[in-house]
């Protein structure tokens, strides 16, 4: 069955990945606002919300990179009508996936304290980190267990009950933030800062057990366990090393920022908590179509359709444009209400002021490197992806921020770092793509 490649079918995967996609980002922005206006200690909250919750994205994107690697190859097996091949496949990676997460998990259970003073986290801030992250560290395996079903969903070209689970999971996140954090009088305490952990930490293990029923009741795919190992699990695991490298290079640069913010001050990492938390958001809401490209470009190279897979890379850029525009105007029109929903701090907000015109300016820049990001990685491409983020990040990211420290930029230099690292990942794709499909395509 051939593969349209329009308006239409590229948003009936857009859509519903756009709103999925959001789940995680949103998790953290209502941690973030929530706890950002706590009545007692309110800024340290906030500070340490920051931290903990850069360090566990770098987990989940480190460990999850099974996901992209599963829907790559049920995608390609998919367009070329021999998905029967790789029925038992996710079951086996899943299964290696989440053992290799409880291990680093437990792991971490015992040197909390020592990661968090890499961050410069100290004093209250680092009190509250270390009880924040002792919480929410047990949803990790239930986050990455999610992330790979999700990728089975949108390997079959099913962006919609990933929706679903997303929707719900957030909306009970928001809900218990309030319930937990606040408290409600006579009947719950206010729990502050746990409170957002546990709030967290609930959602994400409602979201995991409505993964796994969905999976077992709406697909063939089975959850069994079963031997001898797929003839696909050694390009699995391969693709998922590649990723597991390239994750590394980008929590390098996010990490790296997370700390020279928090070594500026107080003020300065919350207002980086709140900037990087709209960045992720806007990634994440950009990042539909690169789903869209992610299971439509799989399927295409998988039936050989060069064509469609030149029309799909023009139709999902031009389509993530337009999101990113309304998203910059959107920006600088909310321009100071969207950072009192996060923070009522003098001096966090005029802070975060100060360089939010950067994060709203990058966003068509974000969109050209995320959308193609997608696609790459529907295509199999996982040893250009890595090689692409680490130059960006070792190439550009780290000597441009330290390049702004030496020259006194400060908070600025964060933030420049970030455009130049995004600038290099999205040419360097878009120039790789050309180079390898232009010579197939009939009608470009």
């Amino acid at each position: 069955m051939s593969t349209q490649v329009n308006f239409k079918s590229i948003n009936s995967l857009a859509i519903p990945a756009t709103i999925s996609g959001i789940a995680e980002p949103v998790l953290n922005i209502t941690d973030t606002a929530v706890v950002g206006n706590i009545p007692v200690d309110g800024l340290e909250s906030l500070a340490a919300a920051g931290i903990v919750g850069s360090f566990l994205s770098m987990l989940i994107w480190v460990l999850g990179q099974t996901r992209s690697s599963i829907s790559a190859i049920i995608s390609q097996y998919l367009g070329a009508g021999r998905l029967e091949e790789v029925k038992n496949l996710p079951a086996q990676a899943i299964f290696f996936n989440i053992m290799l997460s409880v291990v680093v998990l437990l792991s971490t259970v015992f040197i909390i304290e020592p990661i968090f003073e890499l961050f410069n986290a100290s004093g209250k801030i680092l009190d509250y980190c270390i009880s924040y992250y002792s919480i929410r560290v047990w949803g990790f395996p239930l986050t990455l267990f999610t992330f790979a079903v999700f990728g089975i969903f949108r390997g079959l070209q099913n962006t919609y009950y990933p929706m679903v689970i997303a929707i719900i999971g957030a909306l009970l996140n928001i809900v218990l933030d309030f319930i937990l954090v606040y408290g409600v009088e006579g009947w719950v305490p206010a729990l502050y800062l746990e409170g957002a952990a546990w709030a967290s930490l609930i959602a994400q293990a409602v979201m995991a057990m409505m993964a796994f029923v969905l999976l077992l009741k709406k697909t063939e795919i089975s959850m069994k366990l079963t031997f001898p190992l797929n003839k696909e699990i050694k390009r699995v695991v391969f693709m998922s090393l590649n990723l597991f490298v390239r994750a590394l290079a980008l929590n390098a640069a996010l990490i790296l920022a997370v700390r020279e913010a928090t070594a500026l001050g107080d003020a300065y990492i919350g207002a980086h908590t709140i900037a990087i938390n709209l960045w992720l958001f806007a990634a994440f809401f950009i990042d539909g179509f690169a789903a869209a490209g992610n299971s439509m470009g799989g399927k295409l190279l998988g039936a050989g359709d060069y064509d469609g897979l030149w029309n799909l890379a023009k139709k999902v850029v031009s389509y993530g444009m337009v999101v990113s525009v309304v998203l910059m105007v959107f920006g600088f029109l909310f321009y100071r209400p969207i950072g009192h929903l996060f923070s009522n701090e003098t001096i966090v907000l005029q802070t975060f002021y100060g360089i939010f015109y950067i994060v709203i300016l990058g966003l068509p820049m974000n969109t050209l490197a995320f959308v193609f990001d997608g696609l790459f990685k529907g295509l199999g491409e996982m040893k250009y992806l890595r090689n692409v983020l680490l130059s960006a990040t070792f190439l550009g990211f780290v000597p441009t921020l330290y390049l702004g420290k030496f020259m006194g930029w400060g908070f600025y230099a964060i933030w420049i770092a970030f455009v130049v690292w995004m600038m290099i990942r999205g040419f360097s794709l878009v120039w790789k793509f050309r180079r390898k499909f232009r010579p197939y395509v009939q009608n470009p």
